[in-house]
């Protein structure tokens, strides 16, 4: 998956349900088109993830509506959404929730946090320090919160879209590697075209309020029972040894790049495997193949490997190493 235009199109499919959840995930991109504008590829890279059982970081210069784009999601696919300012003074309970002492019954009580919803937005979460992102680490992987030893489930399903901008570096903190590692992809929101721009404000020439979606005609087009039937449709997707050594192959070639000093872990490979069987199932087919993990490859590893500092001082960008891998390492057929 590049980071354009994608389209989600509906292919024969034996199971009705499947077929049926395709089709309304397939809706999504028009509806959320109706309030942003030329977000093709990141609207499917959220379907992906939300099929995979993963979570989203999203880059992006202020304004190209990142936040517009996720509340827009989760009110086609009807999910509950909730959004957290992170800031340097926000704390680890703020997030995950704390034990509050009630007066009337003498005992603590737990206090959910934000991130008992479907779709959690964490804006700008490079301004909060490593401890409250830290909150997130067990979150994002075991789906639960543990206060005081005692583990509590967050809904089904459950994604972080986590937003973050890619030029200002003043009062950040870099997402160590461990908080990386748990995004299931790292999507560029891009600046609209021209012509998408003028849409824009004719939008809201004409009276759009972003902070009111229905009165912009945004309708729910998928449901719960869509994603689980889909979730069950991308479990059964073919996949061929050779593409399983083909993803291996890619990881260990990054991990041995002159240009990387940290390649792709065993988690990036899983990750690009379950990427590439969700994409096969939106794009119509029950088998993957080596251009649907060359599609994902970018999006699923840009944020996995880190640059040598001569590199950088040169230059040089993950996508254009992650090329170099793709255009080096044998495609099977």
């Amino acid at each position: 998956m590049t980071d354009t235009a994608i389209p989600l199109t509906q292919g024969a499919v034996p199971d009705t349900g499947a077929l049926q959840a395709r089709a309304a995930l397939g809706r999504l991109r028009a509806e959320v088109a109706k309030v942003v504008v030329g977000q093709d590829a990141v609207v499917t890279g959220m379907v992906i993830a939300l099929l995979a059982r993963g979570h989203v970081l999203l880059e992006g210069v202020p304004g190209v509506a990142k936040t517009l784009l996720i509340r827009t999601i989760a009110a086609a696919l009807e999910l509950d959404s909730k959004r957290v300012q992170f800031t340097p003074d926000l704390m680890p309970g703020d997030v995950t929730g704390s034990l509050i002492f009630d007066a009337r019954s003498a005992e603590f009580q737990f206090r959910e946090g934000p991130v008992f919803t479907n779709l959690l937005l964490a804006d700008e979460i490079n301004r909060t320090p490593p401890k409250t992102q830290a909150s997130l680490l067990e979150v994002m992987e075991e789906r639960q919160v543990s206060v005081e030893g005692t583990p509590r489930a967050l809904p089904d399903p459950f994604l972080v879209a986590a937003t973050q901008n890619p030029i200002e570096y003043e009062g950040t903190y870099p997402l160590p590697e461990a908080q990386l590692d748990r995004f299931l992809l790292k999507l560029t929101v891009p600046l609209p075209t021209r012509d998408e721009e003028l849409g824009v404000l004719r939008a809201h020439h004409q009276g759009f309020d972003p902070r009111r979606l229905r009165e912009a005609g945004v309708q729910a087009v998928a449901t719960t029972a869509d994603l689980v039937a889909g979730r069950a449709a991308v479990q059964r997707v073919a996949v061929a040894d050779g593409v399983l050594a083909y993803i291996v192959d890619l990881c260990r070639a990054t991990r041995v790049s002159p240009s990387l000093e940290l390649g792709a872990s065993p988690r990036g490979a899983t990750a690009l495997l379950a990427a590439s069987k969700a994409w096969a199932w939106l794009t119509g087919r029950d088998y993957v193949t080596p251009d649907d993990v060359k599609a994902l490859a970018r999006p699923t590893l840009r944020h996995r490997v880190r640059l040598r500092a001569e590199a950088e001082l040169e230059g040089v960008t993950s996508d254009a190493v992650l090329d170099s891998v793709l255009a080096t390492v044998p495609t099977p057929r």
